[in-house]
């Protein structure tokens, strides 16, 4: 039976507050967001005692961490600003086994200077292709080493953004401190989003074996507005990553929202990862009772 879970950022608290609103949704697990009032988990004050503190605060109210969020882009094209996320990212890696999960999920990122989620040409080249696996070596090396896995996050406009580049990647970088998140709505463009059972089959065909964690988000065409996107979710604090709804011809919207098809999206993952973590996102507080009743409705209409 999948488990539901959620980001714990779309809840801006005190961690114990946290905590008990997200166990009154009735989730039974949560991706972590190292971001909560009371606590000072900020670079370079990440502690093994706060990671217990924080680990054992979930894990009491029912909610054992599954993974945790390292978002960033580890390819950022000026060195001094990428030493600072990767140092971050490591930071998170090597305090993981304290907070609860193995497993540090990031996006590949893209050379463009302003966003983390609009294509660069340089994302496309060889030179950006060995640069980024140069990173993403290194991060499996150093995710191994403190008993954690890196889990790549596949999204379009990043260097790693197709089935093609995400199965060259684990063939590069063949280590078992590399992992995948999916998250099926990062593959769609405008050219496929038309296409979409195929497009799925594809991406569970090819990678299927590497999944360890999976998200629920959805996919729709944008119309009009073709700029970055980006929504108010209630939190002047809040990363980038959680506000993020799309780029160019593509929106992505809360579960339930879109085109995404749940129902083949769910038999396929569910052929090899019956039990996996589900995590809900793209939404703002509010909204959680609603995107959580679709997601399990969905599951429970395909028997999981």
């Amino acid at each position: 039976m999948m488990q539901t879970g959620i980001f714990t950022g779309y809840f801006p608290y005190d961690l114990k507050k946290t905590a008990e609103v997200i166990r009154g949704h009735d989730f039974n697990t949560v991706q972590l967001d190292l971001h909560f009032r009371d606590i000072d988990v900020s670079d370079g004050q990440l502690t093994r005692e706060k990671c217990r503190t924080i680990g054992e605060t979930f894990r009491d109210h029912h909610l054992p961490v599954c993974c945790i969020s390292g978002y960033t882009n580890i390819v950022h094209p000026d060195p001094a600003t990428r030493k600072q996320r990767l140092d971050r990212l490591k930071e998170i890696i090597a305090h993981a086994q304290y907070l609860g999960s193995p497993y540090v999920i990031s996006e590949t990122g893209t050379f463009d200077s302003e966003s983390d989620w609009v294509h660069h040409p340089k994302n496309k080249t060889e030179e950006g292709w060995e640069d980024c696996r140069t990173v993403i070596a290194d991060l499996a090396r150093h995710a191994h080493d403190h008993g954690a896995v890196f889990l790549l996050e596949t999204y379009v406009n990043n260097v790693v953004g197709s089935v093609e580049e995400t199965l060259r990647m684990f063939a590069e970088v063949d280590h078992p401190g590399l992992g995948l998140l999916m998250d099926p709505t990062n593959y769609f463009e405008a050219h496929n989003i038309d296409r979409m059972d195929e497009t799925l089959n594809h991406v569970f065909d090819a990678l299927s074996d590497r999944i360890r964690i999976a998200h629920a988000k959805d996919v729709k065409r944008s119309g009009d507005d073709k700029t970055e996107k980006h929504s108010d979710i209630g939190d002047e604090d809040a990363a980038e990553s959680h506000t993020f709804r799309g780029v160019g011809e593509i929106e992505l919207p809360a579960p339930g929202l879109g085109a995404l098809n749940y129902d083949l999206y769910f038999k396929r993952l569910a052929r090899k990862h019956p039990n996996i973590p589900m995590i809900i996102e793209h939404l703002d507080e509010a909204d959680v009772p609603r995107a959580k009743a679709f997601i399990d409705g969905r599951m429970r209409s395909n028997g999981l």
